[in-house]
């Protein structure tokens, strides 16, 4: 039961989340939208990196010094260029690109657009970049707030028969920021390298090497989804989380986040019939703080809470059919209690279910032994975290549950077993994060028969 404060404090969260859903539904629809005349097919994300605050606001992983790539952030990206290396799930003939300003506050514009395939570094393989144009033109002004998408770009070396090639392979999305951008809106922890040219030094996003961009970065930023067009029977399985799925203490252009192993394994059963995304953010949580005072002056390091963005981050995607949510552990932290983390996951499970999206819930990996300082907090929140534990086996309101927690716990200690604990890039251990191979474990629990073509859910009854 929950007290009379607690109650009002519920009432407050579910009114502000739903308000801001409401929001977010219109700021999320394409400014540049477009159709297609692809019989049979559908738009399918590829990859896609949630856009969740403004730069230099978030959590990023292995960043280099990024004094001499950019200046104040409240100027932006100043007349420079942007190479941004990313992994599609899904390869296909036709791509198309979604551009994020949902975090500025002025417009940005963006020219010489290309994508092409990473050769190495910043360099690309010859002669596999194309342009990209939005309505038939080279430059995209996007209002701050908004998202735009492109026109479909053809790459027209993707053939069937020599597809196994590209398998695993990068792309590159080039484009230059016409004079400044002010506030860039970002995903800080892409654990993935990528470049960026000097400020003033105009368009290089046709260039095929790599002298051009002298600074390296760890982040992604616009860019926010990669869609592909895909038969109309393909599959999109989103990864839906905190940092624990955004890949903290994974390793640095490795691919070997938990989403990515659950990939490899969709991948090997169903083929191209499926495409696997990750939204997770560092820091995120599922209700707290109130969004009503997240603001690109305002940011939190964590973005917006997962019930606000859940529109833009997975309902908008295409071709979404399934959801793997794995998040809590920063509520619990922050002093939520389980109850509260539970009505939120509930809510969530509801919102999903409306949809007519599929749900694989995980439960919350231990954190004891993250908060030295204070032991006794430490043991409360893992206790907090049992009790969400506990629901999350035995509501009956998933299609599946996935059990990170006993796939990572020593049960002799509470904590994550020790040969999880070492970070696979920087060798740390914070009780908290899993490295490579606590995510190989995470990603086996996943019953991916339930995400598959021929999936069939679990749910005992609606909730």
């Amino acid at each position: 039961m929950y007290s009379n404060d607690a109650r009002i404090r519920r009432r407050k969260l579910l009114w502000g989340a739903s308000l801001l859903l409401a929001g977010l539904a219109v700021a999320s629809a394409p400014v540049l939208a477009h159709g297609d005349d692809h019989r049979g097919q559908k738009w399918v994300a590829s990859w896609a990196a949630s856009a969740h605050g403004p730069y230099p606001s978030g959590n990023a992983v292995a960043q280099p010094n990024l004094a001499f790539a950019f200046g104040d952030p409240a100027v932006g990206a100043n007349d420079q260029t942007f190479r941004l290396v990313v992994r599609p799930d899904l390869w296909g003939k036709t791509f198309r690109l979604r551009f994020s300003n949902r975090w500025g506050v002025q417009p940005v514009t963006l020219d010489d657009v290309y994508v092409g395939l990473q050769k190495s570094a910043g360099a690309l393989v010859p002669d596999s970049n194309r342009p990209v144009t939005f309505h038939r033109r080279g430059t995209l002004t996007i209002p701050a707030g908004q998202v735009a998408y492109s026109d479909p770009v053809e790459l027209e070396y993707v053939s069937d028969p020599a597809k196994f090639y590209l398998d695993g392979k990068k792309m590159a999305v080039s484009f230059h920021v016409v004079g400044t951008s002010g506030l860039m809106t970002w995903h800080a922890k892409a654990l993935q390298t990528s470049y960026v040219s000097k400020p003033g030094t105009g368009s290089h996003g046709g260039d095929e090497g790599d002298d051009a961009f002298p600074n390296s970065t760890t982040s992604w930023y616009f860019l926010d989804v990669v869609e592909v067009m895909a038969p109309s029977d393909t599959l999109l399985v989103v990864a839906f989380g905190d940092s624990i799925t955004d890949g903290t203490a994974s390793t640095l252009n490795g691919d070997d986040r938990w989403p990515d192993d659950l990939s490899r394994r969709l991948h090997a059963k169903y083929g191209d019939r499926v495409s696997l995304v990750d939204e997770g953010i560092g820091g995120n949580r599922i209700l707290t703080p109130l969004d009503a005072d997240y603001t690109p002056q305002t940011p939190f390091s964590g973005g917006p809470r997962a019930l606000s963005r859940i529109e833009l981050d997975v309902f908008s995607l295409g071709g979404v059919s399934a959801v793997v949510w794995l998040e809590g552990i920063n509520d619990l932290s922050a002093g939520a209690t389980s109850d509260e983390v539970i009505a939120g996951i509930r809510q969530g499970a509801q919102l999903m279910h409306a949809r007519g999206l599929k749900l694989i819930q995980a439960t919350i990996t231990s954190a004891l032994g993250n908060n030295t300082a204070d032991p006794a907090a430490d043991v409360d929140r893992d206790n907090r975290r049992k009790a969400v534990n506990a629901f999350i086996r035995t509501a009956g309101i998933f299609e599946s549950m996935a059990d990170m927690d006993a796939a990572t716990v020593d049960p002799a200690t509470g904590s994550l077993k020790a040969e999880f604990l070492v970070n696979s890039t920087l060798g740390t251990i914070d009780h908290l994060h899993p490295n490579r191979a606590g995510y190989q474990a995470m990603a086996r629990t996943v019953d991916i028969r339930v995400l598959g073509p021929d999936g069939h859910g679990h749910r005992d009854h609606d909730d």
